[in-house]
C-alpha cells in the first residue's frame, strides 16, 4: 500500500485528515505522496514561466537524472525529496514538450508558401471571411508546423457595388468552408504576434496553448485555390460541422441569439454567439453558462451515473449476467466517464472540456481500486494529472476558476440533507443551492478580478436562476436535439425568457464594476483570503481571510510625481492610441483602429485604462483616419465623462475643436497643440489637418505627439513655431514612420532621444519605412516600434529611459522583441 491503512483491512482508508477516532495518522508515504503531487503542480508552473526555452537534450539529460536519483532513493521517505524530484520530473518533462515543438523557421516568417492540408476544425465566419484551422499535409518547405490558424478574406470583387470582376482566384472563394475539406492554397505564413500591452490578452500564449505554432493569410492573387476532397478526414469534425448545419437550419426562422447558445451548448461553437452577447453574460456573471463548461459535463456525467446504477441493478431482477462482469457502482462510474468522454468530443475536445474530463477521472478512477481519497488530495491528484495532460492548462483563467470553484464547494461540505416532506426537500435544496452560489461568488471575486479586470453585482442574483435553468432545461434539451431536431426549438423558446432577463440585470449602471490590477503578492492575498472567508471554519479565520482580501479593492496604482508626466504607447496594431499621465489627471491622444466587428478602443485601450485605474479627462483625435479613430466612439461611450477633441466633427461623436493654440496645464505639466490653425482647414486630406501636441513637464522634458502629418505640415510648423517650441526627448513619428514625414530638418529641429513608431507587425505599408528610419540613424537617434516592443513606456522623469514590454516580460511562446528595421531589441536603459 503507497498510504497508511486503517485497522479495518476491508477497505483500505487514505485520510490526511488526523482525526484519531475516525483515521489514524498518516503514513510517511502518504505525506510523501502530497509531496510529489504538490511538486509536480510546482515544477510545471516553473518551466511554463520559463523566459527561454533550453535545447531538448538538457531536458531529457536532467530528467534521466531524476529517476535516476528516484531508483536510488526508492525506499527513503522524506517528503521535500519527493517534492524536488517531482518538480524537477515535471520541469523537464514540460520543457522537454515545448522543445519538441515545431516552430516556423525564421527565414519564413512572412513569405507565401503552397500549403496543402485539411480543415481541421469548424471554420469560423467572420464578418470579412473565414477563420480555420489548417492541418498540413505538405508545405514544400521544412521548419512548418503541422497546424496554422488561417484567415481567409472575401474579396472585394464579391460585394453588391463591386466594380471589377473577380479574377479566377478571386471567385475561388468558396461561399461555404467545411470542416474536413482538402484544399490546396497560397498562404503568407508567420510566427503568431499579437497586440503586447500591459494586462492585456495574450494571443500568443493563447495560439501556444493549442498548439498552433504558425497563423497566415490565404492569398487571392495567385494560382487559385483548388478544393481537392470534399471528405478527406477528420470525421469528428464532420459530424460537428453536419450537426451544426442542422441546428441552423432547425432555427432559421426562430431567435437568432437563442439558436447560437444552443449550438454553443451542443456543440462548443462559440463563435456562434454574438459579441454583444458575450458581453452581456461578462456583465452578469454567467459567461461560463453559455458554452460547453466543466459544470454542463459534470452533469452529464452525473445523470449517466445514476442512469447506468438503476439500469445494471435492474437487470439483475432480468437474471442479465451484467453484475457477473462488473459491480453496479463499477458500471456507473466508466458509464459516467463515458459520456463526459462523448459530450467533450462532441463539443470539440476543446481545453476546458479535457480539463473537466481529467478531474473526473482522477476522481472516479481510485475507486476503481478500492481507494478512498479525502476531497484535498483528490482536488490535488486531477491537479497534477490535468496538468500532466496539458502543463500549458496553468495560464488559462478557466483552469484556476474550476479548481478554485470545485475546492470551495468540496470544502464547504453540501451534503444531501434527510427532509420530511417534498416540499422540505424543496426548500432544502432552495437553501444548499442559494449557500454554494453565495459563496462561491465571495470565493471566485477576487479572482474573476486578477484573471479578467471585472466581476459582476448580478453574478448571485443570476446564476441563482440561470444554472439551474440551462443546466437542468437548456443543455439537456440541446443535446437530446441531435437524435430529434424538434427539441432544439423548445431549448431555444427556453433561453429566450433568460435572456431578456439577463438583459435586464446588465443594464443597470452598477451590474460590473472594475479595481486597477493589483500586484501579484498583493492579489494573491486577496484570492486566499477570500477563499477562507467562503468555506466552513471558525469565524475569526473567515474574518482574518477577510481582512486579507480587503487591501485589493484599497489598491490604487502609482501615479507620476507632480510637474512629471507618463507616455505610454498602447500596441494597437497599425493605428495609433497614446495614453498620457499626470499626477491627478489623464489624457488619450487617438483611440485606435476601427475593425470589420470590432474596434481597439472597446478591444485594447478600454481593458487597459481599467487595469490601470484610469478614467480619462480628456480623448484628443489626432484626425479622422479610421486607424486613429475607430475605437472613439465606443471609448466615448464607455467613459461618458471626456471631453472629446479632433479637428474636424467626427461622425456620431460630439467633440470640440483642436486648433493651433489651444493649452492648459495639469499638475505642473502643459499640454499644447501647434496645429492645425484655422488656416489648414480645410486641407488637401485628414492627415494635413492631424492634431500636433507637445507635452512638457515642469522640468522642460517634452514629448511631440504628431499625428499622420507629412513634410509639408512638418516644414509648416518650423516657420510658425520655430525649432525651439518643438523640441521633445521623445518623438512619435509622424504617419507611422512613413517616408512621406519624418524629414532631415525636422528631425534635426525636434532632436530626440527617442523616436516612437505605433505601427503594425508586417503590416502592409511597410511602417515605419526604411528611409525614414535611416534619417533617424543618419542623427543617431534610437528607435523603437509597438510592433517589435509591445506597448512602450516613457517617463519623463527619467527621458534616457524607455520600457520595451516584450523585452521586459520574455517568454518562450512569446516572439522576442525587435527594433525597428528587423534588429534584435538590446537598449532597455531602465
Amino acid at each position: 500500500m503507497i498510504l497508511g491503512q486503517a485497522k479495518n483491512k476491508k477497505r483500505p482508508n487514505f485520510s490526511l485528515m488526523h482525526s484519531p477516532a475516525t483515521s489514524p495518522t498518516p503514513s510517511p508515504a502518504a505525506h510523501c505522496l502530497v509531496a510529489a503531487l504538490l511538486g509536480w503542480v510546482a515544477g510545471t508552473g516553473a518551466q511554463v514561466l520559463q523566459p527561454a526555452l533550453w535545447p531538448a537534450w538538457m531536458y531529457a539529460l536532467l530528467l534521466v537524472g531524476v529517476l535516476a536519483a528516484l531508483f536510488v532513493l526508492r525506499r527513503w521517505r522524506f517528503p521535500a525529496l519527493w517534492l524536488l524530484c517531482a518538480a524537477l520530473a515535471a520541469f523537464s518533462c514540460t520543457g522537454f514538450r515545448a522543445a519538441q515543438r515545431v516552430q516556423l523557421a525564421p527565414q519564413l516568417d512572412g513569405q507565401a508558401l503552397t500549403l496543402t492540408g485539411v480543415v481541421a476544425a469548424l471554420p469560423q465566419r467572420t464578418a470579412s471571411g473565414w477563420r480555420f484551422l489548417f492541418e498540413l499535409e505538405e508545405a514544400g518547405h521544412a521548419g512548418v508546423p503541422a497546424r496554422v490558424l488561417l484567415t481567409w478574406r472575401a474579396p472585394d470583387c464579391l460585394m453588391p457595388e463591386a466594380q471589377k470582376p473577380c479574377t479566377p482566384a478571386q471567385a475561388a472563394w468558396p461561399a461555404q468552408l467545411r470542416a474536413g475539406e482538402r484544399w490546396r492554397l497560397e498562404a503568407r505564413v508567420q510566427r503568431p504576434h499579437g497586440q503586447l500591452n500591459p494586462h492585456g490578452f495574450d494571443w500568443e500564449l493563447w495560439l501556444w496553448a493549442r498548439g498552433i505554432a504558425a497563423t497566415g493569410s490565404v492569398r487571392m492573387n495567385a494560382a487559385p485555390p483548388a478544393l481537392l476532397d470534399a471528405a478527406a478526414g477528420v470525421p469528428l469534425q464532420r459530424l460537428r460541422q453536419h450537426m451544426y448545419g442542422r441546428i441552423k437550419a432547425a432555427l432559421a426562422d426562430g431567435d437568432a441569439r437563442a439558436a447560437g447558445i444552443v449550438a454553443a451548448l451542443a456543440l462548443g461553437e462559440q463563435s456562434a454567439v454574438a459579441r454583444a452577447d458575450w458581453g452581456v453574460f461578462r456583465r452578469t456573471g454567467t459567461a461560463h453558462l453559455m458554452v460547453v463548461s466543466g459544470l454542463h459535463i459534470t452533469l452529464l456525467a452525473w445523470l449517466a451515473y445514476l442512469l447506468t446504477e438503476r439500469l445494471w441493478r435492474f437487470s439483475a431482477r432480468l437474471r442479465l449476467p451484467l453484475c457477473d462482469w462488473a459491480s453496479a457502482p463499477t458500471a456507473a462510474r466508466l458509464g459516467a466517464l463515458a459520456a463526459a468522454a462523448l459530450y467533450a468530443a462532441l463539443s470539440g475536445w476543446g481545453v476546458p472540456a479535457q480539463r473537466t474530463l481529467l478531474m473526473l477521472a482522477a476522481a472516479l478512477l481510485p475507486h476503481f481500486c478500492g481507494l478512498r481519497l479525502p476531497w484535498a488530495l483528490t482536488l490535488l491528484l486531477a491537479c497534477a494529472a490535468v496538468l500532466a495532460f496539458d502543463p500549458w492548462a496553468l495560464t488559462q483563467p478557466g483552469f484556476w476558476l474550476s479548481f478554485a470553484a470545485v475546492g470551495v464547494l468540496l470544502a464547504a461540505g453540501f451534503r444531501d440533507a434527510p427532509a420530511a416532506s417534498v416540499r422540505h426537500a424543496a426548500l432544502g435544496y432552495a437553501r444548499r443551492l442559494l449557500g454554494a452560489q453565495a459563496r462561491l461568488t465571495l470565493a471566485l471575486a477576487p479572482l474573476t478580478l486578477l484573471l479578467f479586470g471585472q466581476a459582476s453585482l448580478m453574478a448571485l442574483a443570476a446564476n441563482i436562476v440561470a444554472i439551474p435553468w440551462v443546466t437542468l432545461l437548456a443543455v439537456p434539451l440541446a443535446l437530446a436535439g441531435l437524435l430529434c431536431a424538434p427539441l432544439w426549438k423548445v431549448a431555444a423558446a427556453l433561453l429566450a425568457p433568460l435572456l431578456a432577463a439577463l438583459d435586464w440585470l446588465a443594464a443597470w449602471p452598477q451590474a460590473a464594476f472594475t479595481l486597477p490590477a493589483a500586484p501579484w503578492p498583493l492579489a494573491v492575498l486577496a484570492v486566499v483570503g477570500a477563499l477562507l472567508a467562503a468555506i466552513r471554519l471558525p469565524p475569526a479565520i473567515r474574518l482574518a481571510g477577510a481582512a486579507l482580501a480587503l487591501p485589493l479593492f484599497l489598491w490604487q496604482p502609482p501615479r507620476p510625481a507632480p510637474g512629471h508626466f507618463t507616455l505610454t504607447a498602447i500596441d494597437v496594431g497599425q493605428g495609433s492610441a497614446v495614453l498620457l499621465q499626470t499626477a491627478r489627471h489623464s489624457l488619450l491622444y487617438d483611440a485606435g483602429p476601427g475593425w470589420t466587428a470590432s474596434n481597439a478602443g472597446a478591444a485594447i485601450v478600454l481593458p487597459l485604462l481599467r487595469a490601470l485605474g484610469e478614467r480619462p479627462d480628456a480623448m484628443l483625435i489626432s484626425h479622422s483616419d479610421s486607424d486613429h479613430s475607430g475605437g472613439a466612439a465606443s471609448l466615448a461611450a464607455a467613459l461618458p465623462q471626456m471631453q472629446v477633441r479632433a479637428p474636424l466633427p467626427l461622425p456620431n461623436l460630439q467633440s470640440q475643436p483642436c486648433r493651433a493654440g489651444n493649452s492648459w496645464t495639469w499638475d505642473g505639466v502643459r499640454f499644447e497643440v501647434l496645429h492645425p490653425a484655422e488656416a489648414d482647414l480645410p486641407a488637401r486630406n485628414d492627415n494635413a489637418t492631424s492634431c500636433v501636441l507637445r507635452v512638457v513637464d515642469a522640468a522642460g522634458t517634452a514629448a511631440l505627439l504628431t499625428g499622420d502629418i507629412s513634410a509639408a505640415e512638418e516644414r509648416s510648423l518650423l516657420r510658425r513655431h520655430g525649432a525651439d517650441a518643438l523640441r521633445a526627448a521623445l518623438l512619435l513619428m509622424p504617419h507611422h514612420g512613413s517616408a512621406s514625414g519624418s524629414s532631415a530638418r525636422f528631425i534635426r529641429a525636434v532632436q530626440p532621444r527617442w523616436a516612437v513608431a505605433q505601427s503594425g507587425h508586417f503590416n502592409r505599408f511597410g511602417h515605419p519605412s526604411k528611409t525614414a528610419l535611416a534619417r533617424y540613424a543618419a542623427q543617431g537617434i534610437a528607435t523603437a516600434s509597438t510592433a517589435g516592443c509591445g506597448a512602450i513606456v516613457w517617463k519623463s522623469d527619467t527621458p534616457d529611459a524607455l520600457h520595451c514590454t516584450r523585452a521586459a516580460a520574455p517568454h518562450y511562446w512569446r516572439a522576442p522583441a525587435y527594433a525597428p528595421g528587423g534588429a534584435a531589441w538590446k537598449h532597455i536603459p531602465d
